[in-house]
């Protein structure tokens, strides 16, 4: 019987159960499954903003197929998350029901398959994405260098800095559903708008093939440096922040909005509204999850009354509260 904390690769056939109330156990069989699965894993240092709850279990595949091998078997009942850099994520206090998912270095290459573009592994960062493509003389990705987080996070929310977004770049995406199923997806099937995409719920992005077009690596290499010096001299990046927290609405840029509604520096427990950058909410370093996402909804509810705008939330916020 697994402990909280306790892992177990399955090797032997047996099921592993979470001696933890209200947990769910994993079904049999999982013979032959060589990743790692860990009962009320602790998520908090998985997350930019350092705070939140455990997930009831915690996978990471050895590799896709046995990603896939995992997935088949368990109950189509049991949720399914995946978790990359935990950049643009609030994982609420009393953690995330089901089977979490962290893909590690097997999914996080990058490689040259093609004239102008990258077949680039879900776990991949972007910075990783931006400068391979510089290195082959592949330019259009640079703005994939202020995104911080991996391509499956990025591919699943059309994530997008400095004029460009995903829909612009991506030719398609390998993902395995919820069932164990693979299947492609172009990026019309994916339906792309601002910050969203008709990826299926439980679904898990292994990798994308993403095109750029002829360009120098010099100048490449300015235009990122460029994009890293704006980034660090705007945002907060020094803190334990989330990154954007609210979308853009139409017309309108959200910081300007949460200024004008005299929200910044605004503070709830723990939580605080960046100083530098008010579309950013900040650990201070006692904060809990419901700090930070209360504190949300105050500046959400503050930008309604002064301006009569409703921010929608940008950060992913899942588990239970």
């Amino acid at each position: 019987m697994n402990q909280p904390g306790d892992t177990s690769n399955f090797d032997d056939g047996a099921a592993p159960t979470c001696a933890v109330e209200g947990a769910v156990a994993a079904p049999v069989p999982l013979d032959g499954i060589r990743g790692k699965l860990t009962c009320k894993a602790p998520l908090a240092p998985y997350t930019w903003f350092k705070t939140g709850g455990p997930a009831d279990w915690l996978f990471e595949p050895a590799d896709m197929e046995d990603l896939k091998a995992f997935l088949e078997r368990l109950d189509g009942e049991i949720p399914v998350m995946a978790l990359g850099l935990g950049s643009n994520m609030i994982v609420r206090d009393g953690g995330v029901p089901g089977v979490v998912v962290r893909l590690g270095k097997a999914f996080a290459g990058v490689a040259h398959t093609g004239e102008l573009e990258l077949t680039c592994g879900g776990g991949a960062s972007g910075i990783l994405v931006a400068s391979s493509a510089r290195d082959l003389g592949i330019a259009g990705l640079e703005f994939l260098r202020g995104i911080p987080g991996t391509v499956g996070g990025f591919v699943r929310m059309n994530g997008g800095a400095y004029g460009r977004e995903v829909a612009d770049v991506l030719l398609d995406c390998a993902v395995i559903l919820h069932d164990g199923s693979f299947i492609t997806l172009t990026g019309e099937e994916l339906d792309y708008s601002y910050r969203h995409s008709a990826l299926p719920e439980g679904a898990i992005v292994v990798s994308a093939r993403l095109r750029g077009h002829p360009g120098e690596p010099a100048a490449i290499g300015a235009e990122m440096d460029r994009i890293a010096a704006a980034r660090e001299a705007s945002q907060p990046l020094r803190t334990k922040t989330g990154g954007s927290t609210f979308k853009n609405p139409e017309g309108h840029k959200a910081w300007e909005l949460v200024d004008r509604a005299g929200c910044r520096g605004l503070t709830l427990g723990g939580a605080q509204v960046s100083e530098k950058h008010t579309n950013f909410l900040i650990n201070t370093g006692t904060a809990t999850s419901a700090d930070i996402e209360g504190l949300g909804e105050m500046v959400r509810d503050k930008v309604y009354a002064a301006t009569g705008v409703s921010l929608e939330w940008e950060i992913q916020r899942v588990g239970r509260p």
